[in-house]
C-alpha cells in the first residue's frame, strides 16, 4: 500500500514556470561552473589500490568536529567494506582498520547514520543492502562495531540513501531507499516494465529496530531512486532529491511538512540539479552545497564529480542556484561520485567519494576540501566562465 500523497501547500508543489508546467524543462542550465579539477592542492586520496576497484564512500563526522570515519566496498557496490579514519578533517587519512568478518560478505554499497535514542545514547549505524537488508552500530564512535546483523526480511538498493530524525520525537528517525522490484522481499520479482519504488523505514529506539518499510509511490515511467533528504531553514518542511534513472527526465524532487508522514506529488528539478546521489548541507552563510554525479542531459562536465550552490528557495522555486563546481574530472563514462558531504566547524566543507580519477587506472577514493568563499572568489574572477 502507498503512503498518501498530500496536497502539499502551493508554494512547495507549484511550478516555477510554464514550461515546468507542461512537464518539459530545458536539457541544459544556464548558471556558470567553477572548475577545480586541477586544482590538486585540494585533493587528498583516501585509498588507492592497483588494478582493484574501489567505490562508494559515505562519511560521518564525529563531535570533535574533526574525526571523520568512512567507509566503502571493495567493488562496484558489491564487496568487502573497507574501513577509514580522518583525525584532521579530512587532510590526511590512517590505514585501513579492522573490520568485523561479515562484513567482507556485503553485497550492496555500506552507508552511515549518526542516531541518539530517546535516552541520548548515541550511536553511528552502517546499513548494507540488496536482500536481506543488514545493519552494523557502534556506540563508542567507531573504535569497535557489531557484525552485520538482519535488520527485517525486507531489503533494497541503496539501504540508505538518507535519513533524518523526526522532530519532536526522540530516537525516532526514518530512513529512505528505493527497489526495483527485485529485493524488497525473498523471492520478488521485476516487473515489466520495471516500477521503481521509493521506501521509508522508522526506528524509535535510535536505530536498533526498524519497522516494515512503507512505499511512498511507485512508478514505471520515471525511475526516481538514490533519495537525499535536506530539511528547511526553519525546520517545517522536507525536501527529498531522486535521481532519475531512465535518463529521460530531469531529476526529481519530494516534499514534506509532517515528517515524512504525506508526501507531495514528485515534480522535475532544473537541469542543473539533475544528478545521482544527491547530498547535501548547509554552508555558514545559509547557502546549500550540494554534491553530486552529473547526469544532466546536456552538460559540459556530464559524467563528473559535480556540486551545485544555491539557497532552499531555489529548489523550492524550481530556479537554477547560483553556480555549479566541478570537483574532480572522472575519465571513464559517468562512473563516479556517490559522495559524503560533511561541514567542519570553520565552515570547511570536506567532500569524499570514488571515481576513475586517473586514466586507465582503477577508480580510488579522494577527498576535496573547499570553503564556499574561496568558491565565490574563484566564480568573481572568472566571470563565471563554464569549464570544460
Amino acid at each position: 500500500m502507498l503512503l498518501a500523497v498530500s496536497q502539499a501547500r502551493p508554494n512547495i508543489t507549484s511550478t516555477s514556470t510554464a514550461v515546468q508546467a507542461q512537464n518539459v524543462l530545458p536539457r541544459g542550465y544556464t548558471i556558470p561552473t567553477i572548475d577545480l579539477a586541477e586544482e590538486t592542492h585540494r585533493q587528498v586520496i583516501v585509498d588507492r589500490e592497483k588494478g582493484q576497484y574501489l567505490g562508494h564512500p559515505t562519511t560521518v563526522l564525529l563531535d570533535d568536529g574533526q574525526t571523520i570515519l568512512c567507509v566503502y566496498p571493495k567493488g562496484h557496490g558489491r564487496g568487502g567494506i573497507v574501513y577509514k579514519r580522518s583525525t584532521d578533517g579530512g587532510l590526511s587519512w590512517g590505514e585501513r582498520l579492522p573490520t568485523p568478518e561479515n562484513w567482507g560478505g556485503s553485497r550492496e554499497v555500506p552507508t552511515l547514520h549518526r542516531m541518539t535514542d530517546a535516552g541520548g545514547k548515541e550511536r553511528i549505524i552502517m546499513w548494507s543492502g540488496l536482500y536481506p537488508a543488514r545493519v552494523a552500530v557502534t556506540e563508542d564512535d567507531g573504535e569497535s562495531w557489531s557484525p552485520l546483523e538482519l535488520a527485517g526480511e525486507w531489503g533494497g538498493i541503496v539501504v540508505m540513501g538518507c535519513h533524518f530524525a523526526v522532530r519532536g520525537e526522540p530516537g525516532h528517525y526514518v530512513c529512505m531507499f528505493h527497489d526495483d522490484g527485485r529485493f524488497i522481499h525473498k523471492g520478488s520479482k521485476q516487473e515489466k516494465p520495471v516500477v521503481f519504488t521509493l521506501y521509508q523505514t522508522r526506528t524509535r529506539d535510535g536505530g536498533l529496530t526498524w519497522s516494515e518499510p512503507e512505499a511512498i509511490f511507485a512508478r514505471s515511467d520515471v525511475h526516481l531512486c538514490e533519495p537525499g533528504v535536506i530539511r528547511s531553514p526553519d525546520g517545517e518542511t522536507l525536501a527529498v532529491l531522486l535521481r532519475e534513472n531512465s535518463r529521460r527526465k530531469n531529476s526529481h524532487v519530494i516534499f514534506s511538512t509532517d515528517e515524512g508522514a504525506t508526501w507531495s506529488p514528485p515534480r522535475q528539478t532544473p537541469a542543473s540539479l539533475t544528478g545521482d546521489r544527491h547530498t547535501a548541507v548547509y554552508a555558514p552563510d545559509g547557502r546549500l552545497f550540494v554534491s553530486f554525479r552529473d547526469r544532466t542531459l546536456d552538460s559540459p562536465t556530464h559524467g563528473d564529480w559535480v556540486a551545485w550552490v544555491g539557497t532552499w528557495e531555489d529548489i523550492v522555486g524550481g530556479r537554477e542556484g547560483q553556480y555549479r563546481v566541478r570537483l574532480m574530472d572522472n575519465h571513464n563514462g559517468a562512473d563516479c561520485a556517490y559522495p559524503g558531504v560533511l561541514i567542519l566547524p570553520d565552515g570547511t566543507i570536506v567532500t569524499t567519494t570514488y571515481g576513475h580519477w586517473t586514466e586507465g587506472e582503477s577508480p580510488y577514493i579522494a577527498t576535496v576540501r573547499l570553503k564556499l568563499e574561496e568558491l565565490d572568489a574563484l566564480h568573481e574572477q572568472s566571470g563565471g566562465a563554464t569549464s570544460k
